[in-house]
């Protein structure tokens, strides 16, 4: 008699569901890109080179978390709903690409000799628009990898192959933009450099996420459900525990990385005393250590699971601040730069995977895949983090008196040292702390993963 074989996580065919988790982690390089130039240099372009007041910035950043409550998850609920010949997600993918990488053009193109308040209101328009556009790619991509990849072992290789992609992305967006902008398409103190740069960007950006969705293959079974209610959909979602808990928690993450994405340029040039291009140095670093740290933490998930090495990767994180807090020249922050590359590495490789099993719970318990609706919810949270980069950026004003490049206070290089060290190290600290009473229900147990539609 023949002995029944055990099928395990490895067995599994790499493209059972019809989509090779390349193919999909590889969007996360377009999505990346637009968003994390517009974060890393929005500050400097704005605020010290057109000398637009902190105070403003952080009034805008206020008002787009008002509007972004309202639109996240009109965006997510629509795209749960949508039913297409090309699948669900993949037609709000193909139109916010270009959409994006517009705003994104826009945002970096200001017409010469604005200021005052026409100054405020472009940027306005065009940050508020840059940010829900993004909202709405994300939403769309962010609730493909639950689906696509549905066990937690696969998930984890998917994961962290998409956010290697987005340490690409980032190399190309921070680490290579500021020698883009002054020394190549422009100067120090001038601005046609962003906006070569930023259509440069766009382009790319286009390119590469319709080469994503024209590559994925969505689960027909979730399309052929009844379309989720909005009303009663976002009641069972803010009724989840689970919903505030891990969001809250990861709210911390997100703002400390917005921080530090924000204010790089200019704790290189006011903290460190640097021109803003040595920002490439600094920048290169936490990257390239943070793509070599993601390939240790996503076999450690492998082996000990998403919610143990997510606690873990939060008290590393939060202690690397404080080594650029002290770090006096470049070669200091270096060193510690790649201290914080190896924690941001842990939360790049199980932050996603635990919001997913989030996922996987209210999919089971409500018998609704409304993976949009619920990233989008979450996104709320991800949306703190312009409030609070607001209202950091007019702390320095009111404490150090650094209100503009053109008014930047007495101190400006301790300004920045608590912008860049001491917020995040506090925020961080906190969701370390809080991360140890988070609970997630364990992962589905392995089953194969759906076959496509013929």
């Amino acid at each position: 008699m023949t002995r029944p074989v055990r099928t395990t996580d490895a067995d599994v065919p790499r493209r059972a569901n019809g989509t090779p988790p390349w193919r999909y982690a590889v969007g996360m390089f377009g999505t990346s890109i637009p968003i994390n130039l517009a974060k890393g240099s929005v500050i400097l372009y704005y605020v010290d080179i057109l000398g637009m007041d902190v105070r403003a910035y952080g009034i805008v950043m206020t008002v787009y978390a008002l509007i972004d409550a309202v639109d996240n998850p009109v965006l997510g609920y629509l795209s749960d709903r949508t039913r297409s010949r090309f699948g669900r997600r993949r037609p709000w993918l193909a139109v916010g690409a270009p959409l994006l990488a517009a705003s994104m053009v826009a945002l970096f193109s200001v017409p010469s000799g604005l200021e005052g308040v026409g100054l405020v209101m472009w940027f306005a328009v065009f940050a508020i628009l840059t940010e829900a556009f993004d909202s709405l790619l994300n939403a769309n991509y962010g609730a493909l990898l639950p689906e696509l990849f549905p066990q937690e072992r696969r998930r984890a290789v998917a994961n962290g192959l998409r956010q290697g992609f987005q340490l690409v992305a980032l190399v190309v967006s921070l680490a290579v933009t500021p020698v883009l902008t002054t020394s190549v398409f422009g100067t120090e103190e001038t601005t046609e450099g962003f906006r070569t740069t930023a259509i440069l960007y766009g382009v790319l950006a286009c390119a590469v996420i319709l080469l994503m969705a024209t590559g994925v293959r969505e689960n027909p079974d979730h399309a052929t459900e009844h379309r989720p209610a909005f009303f009663r959909g976002i009641a069972a979602i803010l009724r989840n525990p689970m919903f505030w808990t891990v969001g809250l928690v990861g709210a911390c993450y997100g703002v400390s990385m917005a921080l530090v994405l924000s204010g790089v340029q200019l704790y290189v040039r006011y903290s460190l005393g640097l021109d803003v291009e040595y920002a490439f140095y600094l920048q290169g670093v936490v990257i390239v250590v943070a793509a070599g740290g993601l390939i240790a933490w996503t076999r450690l998930v492998r082996h000990y699971g998403a919610l143990r090495i997510w606690r873990i990767a939060f008290a590393v994180l939060a202690l690397s601040f404080a080594g650029l807090f002290f770090a006096t020249g470049l070669v200091p922050a270096l060193i510690a730069g790649a201290a914080v590359g190896i924690g941001w590495s842990g939360m790049l490789a199980t932050n996603d995977l635990v919001v997913a099993r989030v996922l996987d719970a209210d999919a089971a318990a409500h018998g609704e895949h409304r993976e949009g609706l619920f990233l989008s919810a979450f996104g709320f949270f991800g949306r703190l983090n312009g409030v609070v980069t607001g209202l950091a950026l007019t702390s320095l004003g009111l404490w150090f008196g650094y209100n503009s490049g053109d008014d930047p206070g007495a101190d400006p290089g301790l300004a920045f040292r608590m912008y860049l060290c001491v917020y995040p190290f506090v925020l961080t600290m906190i969701g370390a702390v809080a991360a140890r009473f988070v609970t997630v229900p364990e992962p589905t147990a392995d089953r194969p993963e759906p076959e496509p539609a013929r």
